[in-house]
């Protein structure tokens, strides 16, 4: 029997899809590139806050 000789069948058209699925979704809404650490920022280790505030000039008030 040939491949072409078969009759057109499409699997992927047959299957039931659940969209009310409580798994881990297949796509993440944020990924970890899109996030401090992937940009290479580390927020509570290198903030330079309390030091920025502390050696502000005086006329700032």
């Amino acid at each position: 029997m040939d491949i072409l000789d078969e009759p057109d069948r499409d699997a992927d058209a047959e299957r039931t899809v659940d969209f009310e699925s409580d798994e881990t979704p297949v796509l993440p809404d944020q990924t970890s590139d899109d996030t401090e650490r992937g940009w290479g920022y580390n927020s509570t280790e290198d903030s330079n806050d309390d030091r920025l505030l502390q050696d502000r000039p005086p006329h700032w008030g």
